[in-house]
């Protein structure tokens, strides 16, 4: 008896053990396999170089319109808005000793920029390369019809345009302030501006360029500049009218690179609201100019062959020189002007 009942649990044993070391049930015919979800990644595109500053942006960035701004650059109209927000900015002397500027925005883009002015003969030959937009806010009607022959669209004030705001504590004629996204949606066409200059690449010095800190010009007896090179920011920092150059914001305004272009001026033959005669800087032709670019001078020569054509800045062997990727300012300084670089 005790052998026979040893056998039975024995063989309970075992087939509980059977019972339990297989595998899971296996499933009902309308249950799936469970599956692991997949990770989902998105790639963005490589970015590409920024054609006025060389800088790497996005593709969407770099196939969108210019913007070029006329800012007024006189005492009363500092602090400026907006500038330190732009690739290129130009100036030009225009009447009375004072200049204006020209701020051209590509690969940013400012919230507010100005006090916007009027429109000079200087500003075809300078705008006409870049296409996209040209802002200003009023000017002659002879100098307003030229623009016919530049190919810009031309947006302005005098129009009764709408991408004009006025902030509180500003009067006339320092008054008019556009956000430059919204200039953009007026362009006739996306079409990106062509490269205005060529950039160095990761480490690589300005070839034949000697030491330099500090600049000084001037565009008229009521127009003096200093640059002074700042280690730290790899930027020339300005001063205007011996004031630290600040703008709305508190920022003092600095660019990566700086061509001193000397240009020859000559009378339009008309006055503006002040009774003074008009200068206009002849921007196409050739002449001398000096790059600054981190804590280096060079001498450079220069060329426009019309005015629609990129300015070309060549080194003494005529090979094209290559400035630091970053903002840039062009001065169109009048020939004859004492500059002093050191």
């Amino acid at each position: 008896m005790r052998r026979f009942l040893a056998t039975l649990l024995a063989t309970a044993v075992l087939v509980v053990a059977s019972a339990c070391s297989g595998d899971s049930k296996p499933a009902a015919k309308d249950e799936k396999p469970s599956t692991s979800a997949k990770p989902t990644t998105t790639t963005e595109p490589p970015k590409v170089a920024a054609p006025l500053t060389g800088v790497l942006v996005p593709p969407a960035t770099v196939a969108r319109a210019a913007v070029s701004v006329k800012v007024d650059n006189t005492d009363a109209g500092r602090p400026q808005a907006g500038l330190d927000r732009a690739d290129v900015v130009y100036e030009e002397r225009v009447e009375g000793g004072v200049s204006r500027m020209i701020a051209v925005f590509h690969s940013q883009d400012a919230e507010l920029v100005g006090p916007i002015r009027s429109v000079r003969t200087s500003d075809g030959p300078i705008v006409g390369p870049l296409g996209g937009v040209f802002t200003f806010s009023d000017g002659t009607p002879a100098v307003v019809r030229g623009l016919g022959s530049v190919p810009v669209k031309a947006v302005y004030e005098m129009l009764g345009a709408a991408p004009f705001t006025y902030p509180p504590g500003r009067n006339r004629p320092l008054k008019t302030f556009a956000k430059t996204a919204r200039l953009r949606e007026e362009a006739t066409k996306q079409t990106p501006p062509p490269a205005l200059f060529s950039f160095r690449g990761s480490g690589e010095a300005l070839a034949a360029a000697t030491p330099a800190a500090k600049a000084s010009f001037a565009f008229g007896q009521r127009s003096s500049v200093v640059f002074d090179f700042d280690a730290a920011s790899g930027r020339w920092l300005r001063t205007s009218n011996g004031k630290v150059h600040t703008l709305t914001d508190g920022a003092r305004l600095g660019f990566t690179n700086v061509i001193i272009q000397t240009v020859a001026y000559r009378s339009v033959g008309y006055r503006d609201s002040s009774g003074t005669m008009v200068d206009e800087a002849v921007s196409v032709g050739s002449g001398e100019a000096v790059l600054l670019s981190g804590g280096a001078q060079l001498k450079l020569r220069w060329s426009k062959s019309s005015p629609t054509a990129v300015t070309q800045f060549t080194d003494a062997a005529g090979a094209p020189v290559k400035l630091a990727p970053g903002t840039t300012w062009v001065g169109l300084v009048p020939t004859g002007s004492a500059i002093t670089v050191a």
